[in-house]
């Protein structure tokens, strides 16, 4: 096994590592939030996005281990700033977020309060972004084209579901919808860029 073979491996174990600890502190605020009353929403598909965040990582393994992918030093370098901008992303939003941050579906806004500060003054999701961007881009560091695109291709699907969940219980909050309703989604319009609150 060469030397970039090795530190793929090596960056896809850590990437699952911090999921890890992520999943920790996500039950730590679930159990928070649930001993405060707020209830977990049911979401039978949920485990089918472990099981693709999961897969992404294993497959990106196996495509460069069997179909002998190869490192393109400038797809590797543009592919890995991706990677390290969506997690500086999604780590600020989880600072953002504070206690509400988990990863199942709650209604945290009508206890908490909405949460309209960091990345959440430019767009209503910046963490699926986050976490959409660094799953493409990660199997890309070491050229593994085909986890990448059937990967985003599946992401595509699973998050529509996740967030046309989510959207129903946080726009059912009136509170949410004031604050939250007109921004975009996904990416900042030139709007919200120029007029964020200072």
């Amino acid at each position: 096994m060469d030397l970039g073979v090795g530190l793929f491996l090596s960056l896809l174990a850590a990437v699952g590592a911090c999921r890890l600890i992520e999943m920790r502190l996500s039950r730590r605020h679930q159990r928070a939030l649930l001993a405060r009353g707020i209830a977990r929403v049911a979401e039978p598909r949920f485990r089918w996005m472990v099981v693709l965040h999961t897969g992404i990582l294993v497959g990106a393994a196996l495509e460069v281990l069997l179909a002998r992918r190869p490192l393109i030093p400038w797809l590797a370098a543009s592919a890995l700033a991706l990677v390290l901008l969506a997690n500086l992303l999604r780590l600020w939003v989880i600072a953002t977020m504070g206690p509400h941050w988990n990863v199942q579906v709650m209604g945290s806004t009508t206890r908490l309060g909405v949460v309209t500060g960091g990345p959440f003054r430019f767009i209503r999701h910046p963490n699926y972004v986050a976490v959409f961007v660094e799953l493409l881009a990660l199997p890309l560091v070491h050229t593994a084209w085909v986890t990448a695109a059937v990967g985003a291709a599946l992401h595509t699907l699973v998050l529509r579901r996740r967030i046309t969940l989510e959207e129903a219980v946080l726009l059912a909050d009136p509170a949410y919808r004031a604050a939250m309703g007109g921004k975009p989604r996904f990416l900042p319009s030139l709007t919200t860029v120029v007029s964020r609150p200072t």
